[in-house]
């Protein structure tokens, strides 16, 4: 009698109940899905995904589905454009994940300056790029948060016990309706951002001293050294 789930859902339908064909709505729909497994790749600790999700596989609704033997749970091998698109970027922020050991860490963050005034190994920014202040965090009206991690955070090392290093990464979410344009940290170092994943947009760019982070979206920056 549907008493085994729970009626508590979070959970947003964006315009429509169920499948739709508005194109407006399958593209934040598309967008929500590639910012969920983005964030996964991008947070520390072992992403964890159910089977499916790098499909965009759906139990309608259904949010306690174990004992459900039928299409509610199985897996649909026949794919359209859209869950090859969903797989190819999948494998794409898992890559760049396996790629930086800064996103691989084994121990906690510990907010200390690296190297003489070179920064902190983790910084939470916001859109005017300064540090947040424990205050910014309780502004209701900020839905854009930055998470700048340094390329020496790293606590991973080779088989000569020398640490690894990777490359410096800027996260960027916008969790708000309008798109935001953000000021890029000053790195002390000589180089340039390069654009590495970007769930509104498919390419690259190279932004310089501003991002444009689109509504609902989520955009990771690696530093390049010019030297």
């Amino acid at each position: 009698h549907n008493r085994d789930g729970h009626d508590h859902n979070l959970s947003r339908n964006w315009g429509a109940e169920g499948p739709t064909d508005a194109p407006h709505i399958v593209r934040v729909r598309e967008r929500m899905k590639r910012n969920f497994l983005a964030t996964l790749a991008f947070s520390q600790g072992v992403p964890m995904l159910s089977h499916g999700d790098e499909l965009g596989r759906t139990q309608r609704g259904n949010n306690n589905a174990y004992c459900q033997d039928n299409e509610i749970t199985w897996v649909d091998w026949d794919l359209g454009d859209s869950e090859r698109e969903l797989l190819d970027f999948t494998r794409k922020v898992l890559r760049v994940r396996a790629d930086n050991p800064v996103l691989r860490r084994r121990t906690f963050f510990r907010h200390l300056d690296l190297n003489a005034g070179r920064g902190r190994d983790l910084t939470w920014l916001n859109a005017d790029g300064h540090a947040m202040s424990e205050g910014d965090w309780a502004q209701a009206h900020n839905h854009v948060l930055g998470m700048l991690i340094r390329g020496r955070a790293t606590d991973e090392l080779d088989e000569r016990g020398r640490t690894f290093v990777g490359d410096t990464i800027l996260l960027l979410v916008n969790g708000g309706s309008r798109s935001r344009l953000v000021t890029l940290p000053r790195i002390i170092q000589q180089g340039h951002w390069v654009e590495l994943v970007n769930t509104a947009q498919h390419g690259s760019r190279t932004p310089r001293g501003t991002a444009a982070v689109a509504a609902h979206s989520l955009l990771l920056l690696g530093f390049r050294d010019d030297r």
